[in-house]
C-alpha cells in the first residue's frame, strides 16, 4: 500500500464529498448545481473559495456563516470527511483496480442519495440513471457486453423483488411501506451484486434500520425513516467485505 496514494484518495474524497452534498441538496429542488455559485442556506450570500475548503473552512469559521453569523449545517462537513475516509478505504482494500472504481461509484451514490433521502425523503431518478450507466460501462469494459446484459437482468430481478416486498408491505400496514426510489435503486444493486446477494442486502438493510425505527417508535415520533441510506450502507458492507452469498448461507446453516 502506497501512503501517498492513500492521502490522494482521501483528499479527492473530501473534494468530491463537498460536491456530492451540493448535488444531494439541489437536485431534488431542480436547482443548477454545476454553474450556479454555492451560497449560504440562511442568507443566500455567494460563498468565496475560502468559504468552501472542505472541513477546514467549517472549523476556521467555527461552524458559522462568515456573512450572517448563522450556524452552518454540519451535514456537508460530515459528508466531506466520511467520503474522504471511504475513498481512502477503497484504495486500501482494492488498490488501483477495476474494483476500486466500482467502490468509488458506490460511495458517490451513497453520499448523494443519503443527503437527498435524509433531507427530502427523495431519491432522484437522475442519480440512479447516471450510476446505472457508470457501472454498466465499467462492467462492459472489464468483462464484456454479455456480462453487462447479465447484470441488467439481475437488476430487473431485484427491481421486481423489491416491488413485491413493497406490495406485501402496503397490504400488511395499509400504507406506503417503501418509496419508489428504493425500488428503482435495487436495479442499480443488481448491476453490481448477484441476485441472491442483492436479496441479502435488503434484509441486511432492514436489520440496520430496525434500531432507528424502534427508537422512533418508543419516543412516539414520526416513524417514517429514509430507507435508502440503509440500503446503500448494506451495499457498501457487502462489496467492501468481498463476501459472497454462499458464505452467508453456510454461516446461517450453522446457527
Amino acid at each position: 500500500m502506497n501512503t501517498f496514494y492513500l492521502i490522494i484518495f482521501f483528499l479527492f474524497g473530501l473534494l468530491m464529498g463537498s460536491f456530492y452534498t451540493v448535488v444531494g441538496l439541489r437536485l431534488p429542488n431542480k436547482e443548477n448545481f454545476i454553474t450556479n455559485h454555492s451560497y449560504c442556506d440562511s442568507c443566500h450570500h455567494s460563498l468565496s473559495l475560502w468559504d468552501m475548503i472542505p472541513i477546514i473552512s467549517y472549523l476556521f469559521l467555527h461552524g458559522k456563516c462568515r456573512y450572517c453569523g448563522e450556524r452552518i449545517n454540519p451535514v456537508s462537513s460530515c459528508m466531506e470527511f466520511f467520503t474522504g475516509v471511504l475513498f481512502a478505504l477503497s484504495y486500501y482494500v482494492f488498490g488501483i483496480s477495476y474494483e476500486t472504481w466500482i467502490a468509488i461509484g458506490i460511495i458517490s451514490m451513497f453520499a448523494i442519495l443519503s443527503v437527498s433521502d435524509m433531507t427530502y425523503l427523495m431519491i432522484p431518478d437522475e442519480v440512479l440513471i447516471f450510476f446505472s450507466g457508470y457501472f454498466l460501462i465499467l462492467i462492459t469494459l472489464e468483462h464484456g457486453v454479455m456480462q453487462a446484459l447479465i447484470s441488467i437482468v439481475s437488476g430487473l430481478f431485484l427491481f421486481f423483488v423489491m416491488y413485491l416486498i413493497m406490495m406485501i408491505g402496503n397490504f400488511l400496514f395499509q400504507r406506503e411501506s417503501l418509496g419508489g426510489g428504493d425500488i428503482k435503486m435495487m436495479f442499480v444493486f443488481g448491476i453490481i451484486l448477484s441476485p441472491l446477494l442483492g436479496v441479502i442486502s435488503i434484509f441486511l438493510a432492514s436489520a440496520l434500520a430496525l434500531p432507528f425505527s424502534l427508537i422512533l417508535l418508543v419516543h412516539k415520533r414520526e416513524h417514517l425513516i429514509p430507507f435508502g441510506p440503509f440500503l446503500l450502507l448494506s451495499l457498501m458492507l457487502l462489496y467492501f467485505t468481498k463476501i459472497d452469498a454462499s458464505s452467508i448461507i453456510n454461516w446461517l446453516k450453522t446457527l
